[in-house]
């Protein structure tokens, strides 16, 4: 569960390496956000010469959280860290070429089958 000043890490090239997150979307009183869902960041660390900078405020979806995800089946899934992939503003689409690390089913069955592709194992 991320919600409002949570600190996650990224998992993708983007240039970013740490964003804070400043709101939480999909309604008003929404207070926590799960595998799947979109965020609006604020970038906290970014890597010198990259096309996203320190400070600037980014949409990101959720891929890893610490907190379990408990599906139908019976699994419970936790990582063992909060990670985001950076997306555009207006399109379902990262900004990044690669993604890092692996990633939950849930995030092609929210309808990011692109980060889904690139990710090198989803669990």
């Amino acid at each position: 569960m991320i919600q409002v000043q949570t600190m996650l890490k990224v998992a993708d090239n983007s240039g970013a390496r740490m964003v804070q997150c400043i709101r939480v979307l999909g309604g008003y009183k929404k207070r926590y956000s799960r595998v799947g869902d979109v965020i609006t960041a604020a970038v906290k660390v970014a890597t010198p010469h990259a096309a996203i900078k320190k400070g600037d405020v980014v949409r990101a979806v959720i891929v890893r959280t610490t907190k379990e995800i408990k599906r139908r089946n019976g699994v419970c899934l936790r990582f063992d860290d909060n990670a985001c992939v950076i997306i555009d503003k207006g399109k379902k689409e990262p900004k990044s070429t690669r993604v890092f690390g692996p990633i939950a089913r849930e995030v092609r069955r929210a309808g990011y089958s692109k980060i889904a592709s690139m990710a090198p194992e989803i669990l």
